[in-house]
């Protein structure tokens, strides 16, 4: 995949591009990640990318000029998606990190001050929001949807299986994990996961998921269509929360 970031802050990549699954996943060229200084293509002697609002008001407003011609100056693959990050857009979520990884190339357009001229988006084809509050630039936003995208690139986690069972993967939260010791301060791994019986494993995780959404985000359970063993699952969720004093 080839990304294109354009961005007045180029520096602020360097170090979330030199870490972790993004280095590997660049040094061993799952993804190319090109950041051009919209400054660089500025006719002002003074390298300004921005001006005063029409009709007024406060802050100031990225001109289109020196974006249009940075966007310009990428080579285009055959599909490609446009992506400026604001507010107004659609919010991310899991599904659309999997349709964005299914594009060869991934065009960012991170805006700053008050906005970007609004004649910017006849080049953008998605309009992607993080969440509903305000950042003081797109940079954050294009390197979270940067990392969660590469991610489900072929070959790029150790595990291939690895994102399948992720968080929102599915539309559930994840499962609980565990790992050495065996037990620690009174604390002990659920006997479950101990017994080498990966059918009860994974009945016992698939509960655990669908417990850990009812409790902490309702809101994914009631976009779920649940099969009859689902909801006497959940059924006895409630149950077993009603009985704990915790529901």
């Amino acid at each position: 995949m080839q990304i294109d970031i354009l961005t007045i802050f180029p520096n602020f990549f360097n170090s979330p591009l030199n870490t972790s699954i993004l280095k590997r996943a660049i040094e061993k060229n799952q993804v190319s990640i090109n950041i051009l200084n919209i400054r660089d293509f500025s006719e002002n002697k003074h390298k300004k990318v921005d001006d005063i609002p029409y009709g007024g008001g406060c802050g100031m407003v990225m001109k289109p000029e020196p974006i249009f011609k940075a966007y310009e100056s990428i080579k285009k693959l055959d599909n490609f998606k446009t992506i400026l990050v604001s507010p107004q857009g659609k919010v991310f979520n899991q599904s659309y990190a999997k349709d964005l990884s299914l594009y060869k190339q991934l065009i960012f357009i991170c805006g700053h001050y008050e906005g970007i001229d609004e004649r910017v988006k006849n080049i953008v084809t998605d309009e992607i929001s993080i969440g509903d509050y305000i950042l003081t630039g797109g940079e954050l936003s294009a390197l979270v949807i940067i990392d969660s995208v590469v991610r489900l690139l072929p070959n790029v986690l150790g595990n291939q299986e690895s994102w399948k069972n992720d968080s929102f993967s599915d539309g559930l939260l994840d499962y609980p994990h565990y790992t050495r010791p065996r037990e620690f301060r009174n604390m002990k791994v659920p006997e479950v996961l101990l017994s080498g019986n990966h059918q009860e494993i994974n009945k016992w995780r698939y509960k655990q998921k669908l417990k850990n959404t009812f409790i902490n985000r309702p809101d994914l359970i009631n976009k779920l269509n649940l099969n009859s063993d689902d909801i006497k699952i959940l059924n006895d969720i409630k149950e077993e929360l009603k009985i704990n004093n915790n529901y």
